[in-house]
C-alpha cells in the first residue's frame, strides 16, 4: 500500500499560506528578508527575518520542484526554439558563470553554475537540458566557440544559430535575476547560487504570463490562474 504523503508543513504553527506568500515576496520581487518582513508586518503578520530566511531555505526548493513537475508533466515546453546563454556572476569575489536555456517564449527551461565556459561545461549543459526536455530543433547561441564544439559532439551542430540580435530573447530573460541579485548583494557560494537560480526559475515560470502579447482581460485571468496555483502548491 503506498504511503500517505506528508504534510510539510506539520511543524510549523504558521499557516501555511502566510509562509507561501513570505517565500514568493521574496524569490519574486527584489526585496531582501528584512523586507517582507516589514511587508507582513504590515498586514498584521509578526515575524522575524531569521523566520523569512529559514522559510525560503525550506519551502523555495520545494515549491519549485513541484512546478516543475507539473510543467514537464503537462508537456509545458517548446522543443522548437532554445535560446541559451552564459553570464558573468561573481561568488564571494570569484567569477562564475550561469547558464540558462529559455525557449522561444522566454520560459526558463534549464540553469547550470560553473568555474569556466570551455567546451565540457558547455557540453554539460547542453546534455543536462536535452536529457530532460529532449532535442530542440533550433539552438540559438552567440558567438562562444564552446557552443560550437559542445554542438559537434553531440551530433546537432546544423541546429545551431548565430547571429546579431538573435539571442536578445535569452539576454532579457536575465533581467529579473540581475534585480534579484544586485537586491541580495551577490552570493557567497556556489551552491547557493545553483540553488537560488533552480527556485527563482521556477516561480519567474509559474508567473510568467506575456502581459506584453495579451489582453487586459487574458492577463487577469492567467494573474488569476498562477497565484491560485500557487496557493495549491504542497495543499
Amino acid at each position: 500500500m503506498a504511503r500517505a504523503k506528508l504534510n510539510p508543513f506539520r511543524y510549523f504553527n504558521s499557516s501555511p499560506d502566510v509562509i507561501r506568500l513570505a517565500v514568493m515576496m521574496y524569490v519574486r520581487y527584489p526585496l531582501s528578508w528584512r523586507n517582507v518582513e516589514d511587508l507582513l508586518h504590515e498586514r498584521g503578520i509578526d515575524i522575524c527575518r531569521d523566520t523569512v530566511r529559514f522559510w525560503w531555505d525550506r519551502f523555495g526548493p520545494l515549491f519549485a520542484g513541484e512546478i516543475r513537475k507539473r510543467r514537464v508533466r503537462a508537456g509545458n515546453f517548446s522543443r522548437w526554439r532554445w535560446h541559451v546563454d552564459e553570464v558573468f556572476v561573481k561568488v564571494n569575489g570569484k567569477p562564475h558563470y550561469l547558464w540558462r536555456a529559455v525557449d522561444h517564449e522566454g520560459e526558463v527551461l534549464e540553469f547550470c553554475v560553473s568555474k569556466t565556459r570551455d567546451k565540457a561545461a558547455a557540453l554539460k549543459f547542453l546534455k543536462k537540458a536535452m536529457k530532460r526536455y529532449g532535442r530542440p530543433e533550433i539552438i540559438v547561441t552567440d558567438g562562444l566557440r564552446s557552443y560550437g564544439a559542445a554542438m559537434r559532439e553531440l551530433g546537432n551542430l546544423k541546429r545551431r544559430e548565430v547571429g546579431q540580435w538573435k539571442n536578445n530573447r535569452a539576454e532579457n530573460s536575465q533581467q529579473p535575476f540581475r534585480r534579484r541579485e544586485a537586491a541580495m548583494l551577490k552570493f557567497r557560494a556556489t551552491k547557493t547560487l545553483q540553488k537560488f537560480v533552480a527556485v527563482h526559475g521556477q516561480i519567474h515560470n509559474h508567473f510568467y504570463s506575456e502581459r506584453h502579447l495579451v489582453s487586459r482581460q487574458i492577463y487577469k485571468q492567467k494573474r488569476s490562474a498562477a497565484i491560485a496555483g500557487w496557493r495549491a502548491l504542497a495543499a
